[in-house]
């Protein structure tokens, strides 16, 4: 479900901008790589909720909140 990945990955990057972070410096945080992180923000990648609720901890969020409603997944 490719619409998942994208949907999550915006949200991501979303909330990370909010947290004014950079994507090097979440990567870090998170014990990621910096180039991963760039392909969870596009969409390219699924991640595992380890990854998922660690990514969430530093964006001070929980999980649930990076997680696209359904409505957002149907296509128009």
């Amino acid at each position: 479900m490719k619409e998942l990945a994208i949907a999550l990955g915006e949200r991501i990057r979303m909330q990370r901008k909010n947290c004014r972070i950079s994507q090097g410096a979440l990567a870090q945080a998170c014990n990621i790589d910096h180039s991963y992180i760039g392909r969870i923000e596009r969409g390219e990648v699924n991640i595992t909720v380890e990854k998922l609720y660690r990514i969430a901890g530093e964006l001070s969020c929980d999980p649930s909140y990076l997680l696209p409603q359904v409505a957002e997944l149907q296509p128009n």
